[in-house]
């Protein structure tokens, strides 16, 4: 499978409840042609991990409505388009939606640990889709178990493109639905609900870094991002 028969694979799916938002449309905040500045994204990325050879891929549970939903990155808020497009070495990214730029908190805990790091990784979901409560798109809910067994084929496939060495399982639900892979799997507290500190001193001593104070991490965009930004409005 390739990135873009991948991504088309995603953009195929269907669940209620669920906003896949490589086929979906927000009337509230997307753009005409939101949908498929989100395929371009991730198919991206996609391919900027084949050409690096990203050896670790961060798994999580599922999309937040602050985060991929919006711009089909995992783990990726707006504001951290820009340092995704550096790390995965100048890709152009593009927003999908209208109005200002939309903060996540977990985006900016694993950027801030990914800027430290300073080499590409592969993000990811355990469930691909941002599920929401019934009649509520702007809220997250946990994916239920036919949903994972639905969209488990889509995993199977990312980790057979990607062939990575390591999966990093974020939080205890993503590593609990994960085993049974055969590869290597470290798990890390999610930086969610009093993780941040957890969180970052398992990402530092996984990948060997000396700790450094615990800040907060500023949720605009800093400015010394500017100059490598390639995020088209």
């Amino acid at each position: 499978m390739t990135p873009k028969t991948f991504v088309s694979a995603l953009a195929a799916a269907d669940l209620p409840s669920v906003f896949n938002p490589w086929r979906d449309r927000c009337l509230l905040h997307d753009r005409r042609d939101a949908a498929a500045r989100r395929r371009a994204n991730l198919e991206s990325v996609l391919t900027a991990a084949l050409d690096v050879r990203v050896e670790t891929i961060w798994i999580a549970r599922d999309l937040g409505y602050r985060g991929g939903r919006r711009t089909g990155v995992p783990m990726t808020d707006e504001i951290h388009l820009t340092q995704a497009s550096a790390l995965m070495g100048g890709i152009a990214l593009e927003r999908a939606t209208d109005g200002p730029a939309v903060a996540e908190r977990t985006a900016a805990i694993v950027w801030q640990v990914l800027n430290r790091i300073g080499k590409p990784v592969m993000l990811w979901n355990v469930f691909p889709f941002h599920p929401h409560e019934c009649g509520d798109p702007m809220s997250n809910r946990c994916h239920t178990r036919a949903e994972r067994e639905a969209t488990w084929p889509l995993l199977q496939s990312l980790m057979s493109m990607i062939q990575p060495k390591r999966i990093v399982a974020i939080g205890r639900d993503a590593n609990m639905a994960l085993e049974g892979l055969d590869i290597p799997i470290t798990a890390i507290r999610h930086p969610s609900y009093g993780g941040q500190r957890e969180f970052i001193d398992g990402m530092y001593d996984l990948y060997g870094i000396a700790d450094e104070p615990t800040t907060s991490p500023e949720l605009p965009l800093g400015s010394r991002y500017a100059a490598t930004a390639r995020v088209f409005a």
